[in-house]
């Protein structure tokens, strides 16, 4: 991993929390030793692997012990509608004599062995802590490998020790942007063509979605990277507007797709009615002054009117049914606030959010939603999420799979909102499944009879 590299990663200049920082310590907060334990949920590389992966035709192997990448099926619940080659878990499995002597001859074979048997349009290779400690330079065997099999093979340089999965998510993104954004130029160009930035497809997300683009005329010329394609994502320079659907995790990603070929970008949501909806009127909008028909704004319109109308319609019998019910919210990023948002149209009440993985202006659009009392914190112990489950009376605990063992041990519900789970959220018909998930959560007998007293106390 090269420090430039590193330090213009840290320093993200459309990074609102760096901008809040003095200059002195303008880098500081960001490249701060790790403790140990830091990476527990996730190391840098695992944060690259998940955020390139749902490029579903192309190979990812990971050169580095068997431990770093054994099943690919158990990584990221993101869904493919055609190749299944992302799925498909290579590695290099480097045991004690690699280490001793290099993998680089290793690498280069299992480079080839890909290429002979699946003939993927490309091939991402992944550094892990240690080939990157022992000194294997992907970089030269990613490049000697591209010449030979006459297709590109790409280093991902982003050992797990050099920081945390998000830090992982932004070395992903400048991989795409030095080797493959802009190596390809799309067969077909529309004035409507708009690239999803940090859309990963997760549980079929993505199809949530795209049918209202189609409707309105907005075409999906490339995702980064979820049901990806190599070749379009290659071709993402052509796009005429670009939206960061998980903004923390690849805002470099849109703020140099604007700098280098002028393709303005938004941050919105898809999760929930009105977050749903306003992320289809900026599109729409962005377009029309690129110089798209504006007969998309009118369509659009048309289509938020119907659906919004169906989706209240669908959520009006649960409103009743959530009186008065409290949830605890432990996610981050753009979920901590468009949840919030998507969570109280269907009444129920939020308590509390994590906010560890949002940005300033995240948290700013939180506390203008519930206001200064609203409790948001950065982290917190299994210890402490107990102590809030209980002392906030809470109904439901919301949250990655990570935290169900401190919900169930203090016998509240928890539902899985994370990436591991297999429904789809976003959209309209995403926030009715939430709910409806929501319900059958609550009302499921199990909780009644687990608060009893033990028989024999």
């Amino acid at each position: 991993m090269h420090a430039d590299k590193l330090t213009a990663v840290f320093n993200e200049p459309a990074c609102a929390h760096n901008h809040a920082k003095s200059e002195g310590e303008r880098n500081k907060g960001c490249r701060k030793a790790l403790k140990p334990g830091a990476a527990a949920g996730g190391c840098a590389f695992d944060g690259a692997m998940i955020a390139l992966q749902p490029i579903a035709d192309a190979a990812h192997l990971v050169h580095g012990p068997i431990g770093c990448w054994g099943n690919a099926w158990d990584a990221r619940n993101t869904w493919s509608s055609g190749p299944e080659l992302y799925r498909t878990g290579f590695t290099t499995e480097l045991g004690e004599l690699d280490v001793i002597h290099g993998g680089e001859k290793k690498l280069y074979k299992a480079i080839k062995a890909i290429v002979d048997k699946y003939d993927p349009p490309a091939v991402f290779v992944y550094q892990t802590c240690v080939p990157a400690m022992t000194g294997d330079d992907i970089g030269a065997v990613c490049k000697y490998a591209a010449e030979k099999f006459a297709r590109p093979v790409i280093p991902v340089d982003a050992p797990g020790f050099v920081g945390s999965k998000s830090l992982g998510n932004k070395l992903a993104g400048e991989t795409l942007l030095d080797h493959v954004i802009g190596t390809v130029e799309p067969e077909l160009t529309t004035p409507t063509d708009i690239v999803l930035v940090g859309e990963y497809n997760v549980a079929g997300e993505l199809w949530q979605v795209k049918p209202l683009l189609d409707e309105i005329g907005i075409r999906i010329l490339a995702t980064i990277s979820g049901d990806g394609r190599y070749r379009e994502v290659a071709s993402a320079h052509r796009a005429r507007a670009a939206m960061l659907v998980c903004s923390q995790a690849m805002l470099n990603v849109g703020r140099k797709l604007q700098e280098r070929y002028g393709i303005p970008y938004f941050e919105g949501s898809f999760y929930g009615v009105t977050d749903m909806s306003e992320a289809l009127r900026n599109m729409a909008r962005i377009l029309v002054e690129r110089g798209a028909p504006p007969e998309i704004v009118e369509r659009a319109e048309a289509v938020i009117a119907r659906e919004e109308a169906k989706a209240h319609q669908r959520l009006a019998p649960y409103r009743s049914r959530f009186a008065g019910k409290r949830v605890l919210l432990f996610t981050g990023g753009v979920k901590s606030w468009s949840m919030v948002a998507a969570l109280e149209e269907a009444g129920l009440t939020i308590i509390g959010s994590s906010v560890k993985k949002s940005t300033a202006a995240d948290k700013e659009r939180l506390r203008q939603l519930k206001g200064d009392e609203f409790h948001q914190w950065d982290d917190l112990k299994p210890r402490d999420i107990d102590r809030m489950l209980r002392d906030a009376k809470a109904d439901i605990l919301l949250s990655g799979g990570r935290s169900q063992f401190v919900a169930l041990k203090a016998k509240v519900p928890w539902l899985d909102i994370n990436q591991e789970r297999h429904h789809a959220y976003a959209g309209y018909d995403g926030i009715v499944t939430l709910v409806e998930e929501i319900d059958k959560t609550l009302s499921n007998p199990i909780w009644p009879q687990v608060r009893l007293p033990a028989p024999w106390a």
